[in-house]
């Protein structure tokens, strides 16, 4: 990053985003019941129906990335959602509900494959992987920050409340603008301008074979991190007959472990190669749904507990192996003059199983619950042995987290000896131990 403090500015902006959408989200359904009278299931469907037609802003979001760069379209994804916030104390019956909702999910699609490009412009190697978890870490706290928030101002028993946390939700959005706005990244445009950026268009992501598998690959995995927020606390409830305190507090334990281990996870994880890191993340995950599975046979109390927490630390440890290795993986595979392309591309396969994910593991739990957690199991195997299989075909630099200066180095001495070796003279490997060849 070029300044010091231009690292500070990102994740200032990262917070104040994440508190703002921690006081809104666990609200989110009862906010719209509340001020309009509907029904909860006419709110969900509402909503879940402008998140669906909110996808078609994926590939004009990459398209606007490469033409006017990822900081000015993650801004204007920022003032978007900020509009619709400021516009839902004005919702009175459904139709207006429609409008203002799709206007943030507008911004919401918009947000992944521009804020990681935004990473990808103004860090790179392995500070794009510690970046991208101190972004994780902090979110999550972030996330829990704003729910504590949202309790307190609920807590005043005032109609008013619910208007509050949308205006706060606002103004964090507003902040994280004026924060992301203010850091430098050199680029006034697309990389070779306006032409180069239209050239090819998405026909360049479709010939990128590799990168278009890697994210087919992430689907199975995309739909495993929903487990959590949808199937997670029906299986816990109505299959094993569990408190419904206890999904709460397993919760509450991802969460806290993501803030507090994401980044000495990944500080560790730098010198590995990123496609091990992520196959390993998605392998452990598979693990944790074969414990939940085998959940419903027990019939001690304790064990039961015990198996659920141990399941849970599982997939949690499964996300700090795979959450931002991915991230930078990706960013890394997606080519400079087309990434926000790339990039939103890719986001589709994480749009895609999030929109889906209620309506089919829900679907799945009523079959069979034991089906649901093998098949999930089975899934993300398969992304793992995928990536690995990928991993030649991906660029050296997506694979390796080495500065440039470090991987030329490598290949630098990589050259030496294997002319020292073709000449049959005496070796001199000068190795550097801190390379990964």
């Amino acid at each position: 990053m070029r300044k010091p403090s231009s690292r500070a500015k990102y994740m200032l902006g990262m917070v104040v985003d994440a508190v703002g959408s921690g006081m809104y989200l666990p609200l989110s359904l009862l906010y719209f019941h509340h001020v309009t009278g509907l029904p909860l299931t006419r709110v969900g469907a509402v909503m879940t129906t402008a998140a669906v037609i909110s996808l078609v802003s994926n590939p004009v979001a990459g398209v606007l990335i490469d033409r006017f760069g990822a900081r000015t379209v993650v801004v204007g994804g920022y003032l978007l959602r900020a509009a619709g916030f400021c516009l839902y104390p004005l919702v009175t019956d459904g139709t207006v509900m429609f409008a203002v909702v799709l206007l943030v999910a507008f911004g919401d699609m918009a947000y992944p494959p521009s804020i990681q490009s935004f990473v990808a412009e103004i860090v790179q190697g392995r500070e794009r992987d510690t970046l991208l978890a101190a972004q994780r870490s902090l979110r999550n706290a972030g996330l829990g920050a704003g729910g504590l928030l949202a309790g307190a101002v609920l807590a005043l028993d005032s109609d008013s409340a619910y208007h509050v946390i949308v205006l706060g939700a606002a103004a964090g959005c507003l902040a994280a603008a004026l924060c992301i706005g203010s850091i430098p990244t050199g680029r006034t445009g697309a990389p070779g301008g306006p032409r180069a950026s239209r050239a090819g268009g998405y026909r360049l992501v479709m010939r990128n074979r590799a990168f278009l598998a890697l994210s087919l690959l992430n689907i199975p995995t995309a739909f495993g991190y929903m487990i959590l927020s949808v199937s997670l606390p029906v299986y816990l409830t109505q299959e094993l007959d569990a408190s419904d305190s206890l999904v709460g507090v397993l919760y509450a334990v991802n969460t806290a472990g993501i803030a507090l281990l994401q980044i000495p996870v990944t500080r560790a994880l730098v010198r590995c190669r990123r496609t091990r890191a992520v196959s390993s993340g998605a392998a452990v995950f598979a693990l944790s749904f074969l414990v939940y599975a085998v959940l419903s046979a027990l019939s001690n109390d304790t064990v039961l507990l015990i198996g659920v927490f141990g399941a849970t630390a599982l997939f949690t440890a499964g996300e700090l192996l795979h959450g931002a290795t991915a991230s930078a993986l990706v960013a890394n595979a997606a080519p400079e003059e087309t990434r926000g392309r790339h990039m939103a591309v890719y986001q589709l396969s994480w749009a895609v199983p999030i929109a889906l994910a209620p309506a089919v593991l829900t679907a799945l739990l009523s079959v069979s619950a034991t089906g649901m957690w093998l098949l999930l199991a089975a899934g993300v195997t398969a992304s793992a042995l995928g990536v690995l299989a990928l991993e030649d075909r991906l660029p050296q630099a997506a694979v390796h987290p080495l500065p440039e200066q470090e991987r030329a180095a490598a290949r630098q001495a990589a050259a030496k000896r294997a002319e020292a070796k073709r000449r049959g003279g005496p070796r001199r490997e000068q190795r550097d131990e801190g390379l990964v060849r």
